[in-house]
C-alpha cells in the first residue's frame, strides 16, 4: 500500500495559494481519474483504493505529520511507502525535484512529518514556488497572472509522477521525471 500526500492548508481562504500546491496537484490527479475524496477521519480527507491512498492533511500544514502518521498506522504503510507533494522556496516556480528522502529543508511541514514518523526516510516531490521578500505572505499568497502557466504545467507533470509512482518503482519514476524538469 502507497500513501500519497499532497500538503497545504484547509479552507477557502488557502485555495490556490503557493503552500497550497500540494492539494492543487493531487485534486488534479484525482479529477483526471474521477475519483474524489470519499473518506474523511484521521484527520484527512481521502481516497483509498485498492493498492493505494490519496490524502489531504486537515491539520493545517505545520501539524501534517499528525495526519500522515494517523493515516500510515491505522493502514500500515511503512514511511518508505509515502510520497508527499509539497512546495519549496528554494526551487524556481515552473521546476520539481524528485527526492527519495532527506531533511525538512526547514519546511514546516515536513519537519511535522519527519518528527511524527521519527525518520527521514519517506519520498518527496518537492514543487517550485520561488522565493519572495517576506516568506509568510509569499507562501500564503496566491500565483501571480504570469506564473500561472508554469503552474498548471506542474500540476499536470505531478498527476504523471503520482501515476507512475503506482506502477513503477520510484528510482525509475526520479529517472524519468527529473529528466524532464
Amino acid at each position: 500500500m502507497k500513501l500519497i500526500v499532497g500538503l497545504g492548508n484547509p479552507g477557502i481562504e488557502y485555495e490556490n495559494t503557493r503552500h497550497n500546491i500540494g492539494f492543487m496537484c493531487v485534486d488534479y490527479f484525482m479529477m483526471q481519474n474521477n475519483l474524489s475524496f470519499d473518506k474523511k477521519g484521521l484527520s484527512s480527507e481521502y481516497y483509498k483504493g485498492k493498492d493505494f491512498i490519496i490524502a489531504k492533511p486537515q491539520t493545517f500544514m505545520n501539524l501534517s505529520g499528525l495526519a500522515v502518521s494517523k493515516i500510515a498506522s491505522f493502514y500500515k504503510i511503512n514511511p518508505e511507502d509515502i510520497i508527499v507533494i509539497h512546495d519549496d522556496l528554494d526551487l524556481p516556480v515552473g521546476t520539481f525535484k524528485i527526492r527519495e528522502k532527506g531533511s525538512s529543508g526547514g519546511h514546516n511541514g515536513l519537519k511535522s512529518i519527519i518528527q511524527e514518523l521519527g525518520t527521514e526516510n519517506f519520498k518527496r516531490v518537492r514543487i517550485g514556488i520561488d522565493k519572495g521578500l517576506n516568506t509568510i505572505s509569499h507562501v500564503l499568497g496566491k500565483f501571480k497572472e504570469e506564473e500561472m502557466e508554469k503552474v498548471n504545467e506542474m500540476i499536470k507533470e505531478t498527476s504523471s509522477i503520482i501515476q507512475d509512482s503506482l506502477s513503477m518503482t520510484f528510482n525509475k519514476v526520479m529517472t524519468l521525471h527529473n529528466k524532464r524538469k
